[in-house]
């Protein structure tokens, strides 16, 4: 089958330039694992909820960034205006995905969370690339996905 994954993360910057790195393979994985770091605050028990609790309790990486995230697929004028709302600075979004990539290959625990999509960390390492590009140049990004 030719084209994106079913499921996929999409990163857009204000850069005039076009982003020269891209994910080297599914994202799948991070959108996952930003779904479940999101319903974590509301008991979610799957395994990348308990990865996400741990990162930002006990590890203190702010995760928000990578939880400022919206549906590429709008279908109201409601679904447009959040999603222009999704644009963020690219430091913080760098930083968190790099710290988080760092701290799942260092823990033990977070590696046993995340056994089950274990390209995560590459991906976030991908990520955290194309929003230090973004910043290099002053542009803001966005992330957005496909399911």
């Amino acid at each position: 089958m030719n084209g994106p994954a079913a499921t996929a993360l999409i990163v857009e910057t204000t850069s005039d330039e076009e982003c020269p790195l891209e994910f080297l393979g599914e994202s799948a994985d991070i959108v996952y694992f930003i779904s479940f770091a999101h319903s974590e605050r509301y008991g979610a028990a799957h395994p990348l909820a308990k990865a996400a609790g741990l990162l930002k309790r006990r590890l203190g990486i702010d995760l928000k960034p990578l939880l400022t995230y919206a549906d590429a697929r709008v279908e109201s004028s409601k679904e447009e205006r959040a999603l222009e709302a999704m644009w963020q600075e690219a430091v913080p979004l760098a930083e968190s995905a790099r710290r988080a990539a760092a701290a799942i290959e260092a823990t033990p625990e977070l590696r046993a969370l995340t056994a089950g999509f274990p390209e995560l960390p590459e991906r976030l390492r991908e990520l955290a690339a194309m929003a230090g590009w973004a910043a290099e140049r002053g542009a803001r990004v966005r992330l957005t996905y496909i399911l």
